[in-house]
C-alpha cells in the first residue's frame, strides 16, 4: 500500500455493504464477526455514508466521485467479478485495495449458460409465448423448423476461464463437443475438445453451433461480437453472453437477428442496464433476454461472506496479499 496506512483492528472497523437488493448486511451479521456494519440501498445513502466506512462492499452502486469524500477506506470489496466500473489507478494511488468476488459465481452462471443453449435448441421462449395465449402448438412437418437436441452440437466457449471451464464440464455432460479460446492455452486441464488462444476464434466462430461469451471485459474483448465476427457465424447458430454488454456491438448484432444472419440469442448484460423499454431485444422473438441475474442464486451472499471473512482475517494479521486481489 503506498500511503502506509494501517488496517484498523476489527473493535474500530467500520464496513459498508452497497447493494439495492441482497441481503450482504444480514449474511454478514450471522458470521458473528463482532465487526461494526450496515447496508445502504441506493447511491445517494452510499455517498452520504461515504466518510464512515474504513471498508467498501460495492459493485453496480459504486461511481468515481465517492473516493473524493472517504478519507477512512482502506478496501473495496467488489460484489462482482468484473472490475472495470473502478478507477485503478486512483486506488492505488490512495493506497486502497480492491478485491472481486472471483468464483462466486462459477456455478450459478455456468448453469444459465447451459439453460439458456437447452432453451434455445427445445425453444422453451416459444412454448412460454404460447402458453401465454392458451394455444397447443401442432407437431412440426419440416425437420428445419423443429427443436434441436444438444447432444452432437459443437458449443465454443470464447474466455476459458473458471465459468468457461465450468460451462465446457457441463456441456460435455450433455455430449457437445467444444472448443475454446484462452489466454493462454497451456494452462488448461480439462475436458474441452480443443482450446486456442486467441487467434483460434475466427475458427471457434465458424465451427460453432453455440457461441458462448465468458471472457471478462477489456481492451481485446469490447467489441469482439460485431458484422465482421457475427459474419463468420452459422446461420443456424445462437449467440449466449453470460459475459458483458461491452463484448457486443448492439448495432451489428440486432439486424442480424432480425435478418436471421444468426438464428437466435441469449442476453444477460447490456451496456447500460436496466435495458431500456424501447430497446430492440424486447420484440425480438429468437432472442431470450434475462436481466443480468445469471450469478442470482440463494448462494451468492455466502459465497461472497467467505471471501470477505478470509480477507479481513489477513488484513486484520498485516498482511497486504489477498484473496482475489486487483489492487
Amino acid at each position: 500500500m503506498t500511503t502506509g496506512k494501517t488496517f484498523p483492528p476489527s473493535s474500530e472497523l467500520k464496513i459498508g455493504f452497497a447493494h439495492h437488493a441482497y441481503q450482504l448486511k444480514e449474511r454478514f451479521a450471522a458470521r458473528d464477526t463482532g465487526i461494526d456494519h450496515f447496508q445502504v440501498y441506493t447511491r445517494d445513502e452510499l455517498a452520504a455514508r461515504m466518510p464512515e466506512m474504513d471498508v467498501l462492499v460495492v459493485s453496480g452502486l459504486w461511481h468515481d466521485a465517492l473516493l473524493d469524500n472517504a478519507p477512512n477506506l482502506r478496501w473495496v470489496q467488489s460484489v462482482g467479478t468484473g472490475f472495470d466500473q473502478f478507477p485503478l489507478d486512483r486506488l492505488r494511488e490512495r493506497g486502497i485495495h480492491l478485491t472481486r468476488a472471483f468464483g462466486v459465481m462459477r456455478e450459478a452462471v455456468a448453469e444459465q449458460a447451459i439453460a439458456c443453449m437447452l432453451s434455445l435448441a427445445r425453444h422453451l421462449h416459444f412454448m412460454r409465448d404460447y402458453q401465454r395465449h392458451h394455444a397447443w402448438r401442432s407437431y412440426i412437418s419440416d425437420i428445419g423448423n423443429r427443436e434441436a437436441e444438444l447432444a452432437g452440437k459443437t458449443c465454443g466457449i470464447v474466455g476459458l476461464g473458471l465459468i468457461g471451464s465450468r460451462v465446457a464440464e457441463l456441456a460435455k455432460a450433455f455430449n457437445m463437443r467444444v472448443i475454446a479460446t484462452k489466454g493462454d492455452p497451456s494452462t488448461y486441464d480439462g475436458p474441452a475438445d480443443q482450446v486456442t488462444g486467441a487467434d483460434g476464434l475466427d475458427d471457434l466462430l465458424r465451427e460453432s453451433d453455440y457461441v458462448v461469451l465468458t471472457c471478462p471485459l477489456t481492451d481485446q474483448t469490447r467489441g469482439l461480437i460485431n458484422e465482421r465476427t457475427l459474419g463468420l457465424m452459422k446461420r443456424s447458430a445462437f449467440l449466449v453472453n453470460v459475459a458483458r454488454g461491452g463484448c457486443v456491438v448492439d448495432e451489428d448484432l440486432v439486424p442480424a437477428l432480425r435478418s436471421c444472419e444468426i438464428a437466435g440469442a441469449a442476453l444477460d448484460h447490456f451496456h447500460e442496464e436496466p435495458l431500456g423499454p424501447d430497446s430492440p431485444y424486447w420484440e425480438l422473438d429468437n432472442v431470450i433476454v434475462t436481466p443480468h441475474n445469471a450469478s442470482e442464486t440463494r448462494m451468492y451472499e455466502e459465497n461472497l461472506m467467505d471471501i470477505l471473512v478470509e480477507n479481513l482475517g489477513r488484513l486484520g494479521r498485516g498482511q497486504t496479499e489477498l484473496l482475489h486481489q486487483v489492487v
